[in-house]
């Protein structure tokens, strides 16, 4: 770890521009990067936060083709909608840029041709994937099958999103193009590739020794396994049409794989960063006494860990990371998040649900942080941190202060009189804050240190409660110029210690008490930071509360979402071999009425039904035990074929068969026309 650095390079892994920013984005990396940099710039560092639109790869082809666009007009889209998400939310980068961009393309092909020239690379003709129907080498994300590792029937061809392994595609079972649904054939092509291998020594030494102590275990232990497993040369040319050409001759018609081009992003949007500014971009990136640090999703470990180091290495005048404090997956109510099914809460969608609360969602979202293991998010749990923390700790101290100050002095800070020895355990503790919080930032405990900033909040309602100025000002009211000074300098601290979390909050405090935030470290010697005879503003709320219908709208979205899902990928069997009317028409189908129900003496699944049929009452044997009670089927009204010829069942005769059919979970149901779970296409047996 380095101590003292002269300045921070602080990257955010780039999103991709296929798709708008979810709440699982945020809580991963933005809003824990966001909170870093800001709390170094209170430290008066000099700080380079970088991020911009991974707008290469497959993920974008796909995008373009469902829509029916180009890449270009997918990119432009999203991009859009990224920034202004970025910029509601209060993400203060230093530079967004797009790797779309000319200087990105040139810094990218740069940086390969380097390698190339010194001889980095291993050039192999491979047998690749191939689709024939479409005519095309089928990329990743092109390919689905089954992961070897886990078994999970739908992973792609450069990762299992269920188990996290980083793949190849040819490593899947069962393979399927996802353009034409053919099973691909091998094909030989050639491409560039980065041997790994030559780097697992170094690998081991730079992360499992030197960064054993201050690294996260999860980023350690996926580190490991990847060592473990031993590495293996990688691929970092692609047969695509959309993406950065190869810049080498023979290399017609490839581009760079996103992966060897998205990192290279954080170097160009650096460089872009650096001209506007008039700073040198090298600075930043080449020279020992810089901390370079990445913050990214768990998806992400083994790209910032393993393979951009490697590339790093190889070139051979870049600084390595410091740290990347990679976080776990955010699921969403209990599910996993999936854009791709709508699974999730989008930030555009976010504000227009609750304006003006973005606060409230970063501080839910820090307060869940999944830092070393997947964590859920839930509405009722944003609600009850809304409610119950920020309204009525956090908010209810800053009211109570400022109305009382208000009250009493017409919003003029009193000048106080001899400190008492609760006034001087109280500053003193809160002296100590900024230190305790400024150590869980560092070691990227956001979690933590969020909570060390409402313990401020705490304290101050502590010190008013066993203070109660409102009773001591009809016997002391000289005292209690002394008790309203200590509680506006606990305000006035929270104003500056808030930033980092909650900025918008910060800029509201700073309006009411007509202050500035201050340097993080508070070098003040006499407890003025909201001096006497300071005047300060009207109290506003800060955090209204969020009230139960506001969130059974949100739930009963996700509900929607969940119904959606369900019909969209339902599986409907084939249609049988034609038949005639005459078919159908020897069928005598009834409506009766289940009369009695019981179960079937040593048959788990039987049920032996009296029913009415209309013209009689008969036994059925029904194989649905294992989904209903005899209780429930009782007065069921139901739809029975009674022409079916009798068969005895355990020496009971059944004389007929009631219809059912299965819902998406596998449940029989009853076909009624009146009945739920029933879908068009629903095979009737």
């Amino acid at each position: 770890m380095l101590e003292n650095p002269k300045r921070y390079t602080i990257t955010a892994a780039l999103p991709y521009t296929n798709g708008p920013i979810h709440i699982g984005h945020l809580a991963g990396v933005y809003v824990p990067s966001d909170i870093y940099a800001r709390y170094l710039r209170l430290q008066g560092k000099d700080v380079a936060f970088i991020c911009g639109s991974d707008e290469h790869g497959v993920a974008i082809s796909m995008k373009a083709k469902k829509e029916g666009i180009t890449p270009q007009q997918v990119i432009d889209k999203y991009d859009g909608i990224i920034r202004q998400s970025f910029l509601d939310f209060g993400i203060s980068f230093d530079n967004y840029s797009r790797t779309s961009s000319k200087i990105h393309h040139d810094t990218a092909q740069e940086f390969f041709r380097k390698l190339y020239e010194q001889n980095d690379f291993i050039e192999e003709v491979t047998e690749q994937l191939y689709d024939a129907k479409a005519d095309q080498f089928l990329a990743d994300r092109f390919v689905t099958g089954t992961c070897p590792k886990c078994e999970n029937p739908e992973a792609y061809g450069d990762q299992c999103e269920r188990c996290g392994s980083t793949l190849n595609a040819t490593d899947l079972i069962n393979p399927k193009s996802t353009i034409t649904g053919e099973t691909p054939i091998l094909k030989s092509t050639k491409h560039w590739f980065l041997p790994l291998d030559r780097y697992q020594d170094f690998l081991q030494k730079w992360i499992l020794e030197e960064h054993a102590k201050d690294w996260k275990v999860n980023v350690l232990g996926q580190v490991k396994s990847w060592l473990d497993d031993g590495l293996k040369p990688r691929a970092v040319t692609r047969d695509l049409d959309w993406g950065i050409d190869v810049p080498v001759e023979g290399a017609e018609g490839k581009k760079l794989y996103v992966w060897f081009d998205a990192p290279i992003g954080y170097i160009s949007a650096t460089k872009e960063w650096a001209a506007r500014e008039g700073k040198n971009w090298e600075d930043y990136w080449k020279k020992d006494d810089t901390k370079l640090v990445h913050f990214i999703g768990k998806d992400n470990i083994v790209f910032h860990c393993i393979i951009f180091p490697a590339m790093l290495k190889a070139e051979g005048t870049y600084i390595l990371p410091d740290n990347v404090p990679a976080n776990e997956f955010l699921n969403l109510e209990g599910n996993k998040l999936s854009t791709s099914k709508n699974w999730a809460v989008w930030l555009h969608e976010y504000l227009q649900d609750f304006p003006d609360k973005q606060d409230v969602l970063r501080y839910a979202l820090t307060a869940n942080a999944p830092e070393t293991k997947d964590n859920d998010f839930t509405w009722k749990d944003f609600q009850a941190r809304n409610n119950n923390e920020l309204a009525a700790v956090f908010g209810n101290f800053i009211n109570r202060v400022v109305v009382l100050t208000n009250k009493y002095y017409n919003g003029i800070v009193p000048t106080p009189n001899e400190f008492s020895e609760v006034d001087e355990q109280t500053l003193a503790e809160l002296k100590a804050y900024p230190a305790v919080i400024s150590s869980s930032i560092e070691r990227y405990r956001f979690r933590e240190a969020q909570m060390e900033l409402m313990n401020v909040a705490r304290l101050g309602n502590k010190y008013l409660a066993d203070e109660e100025p409102w009773k001591m000002v009809k016997e002391n009211p000289e005292r209690v110029k002394t008790q309203m000074y200590v509680a506006l300098q606990i305000a006035s601290v929270l104003t500056t210690l808030c930033e980092p979390f909650l900025p918008f909050t910060s800029k509201k405090l700073t309006k009411i008490l007509n202050i500035e935030v201050n340097d993080w470290n508070l070098k003040f010697e006499k407890w003025d930071l909201t001096i006497a005879g300071h005047q300060i503003g009207q109290a506003e709320i800060l955090f209204a509360q969020i009230e139960d219908t506001e969130i059974q709208k949100q739930i009963d979205k996700l509900e929607a979402t969940k119904k959606a899902n369900v019909m969209e990928n339902q599986v409907v069997e084939p249609q049988k071999e034609t038949s005639t009317f005459e078919d159908f028409s020897k069928l005598d189908i009834r409506v009766g009425t289940i009369l009695e129900a019981e179960k079937m003496p040593k048959a788990n699944k039987l049920l032996v039904l009296k029913v009415d049929t209309g013209l009689d009452i008969r036994t059925i044997v029904s194989g649905i035990a294992e989904h209903f009670s005899p209780e429930e089927v009782v007065g069921k009204r139901v739809t029975v074929l009674i022409n079916l010829a009798p068969r005895a069942l355990r020496g009971v005769e059944s004389q007929g068969m009631i219809l059912m059919t299965n819902d998406k979970e596998g449940k029989l149901v009853f076909v009624n026309p009146d009945a739920d779970g029933v879908a068009n296409g629903a095979l009737i047996s």
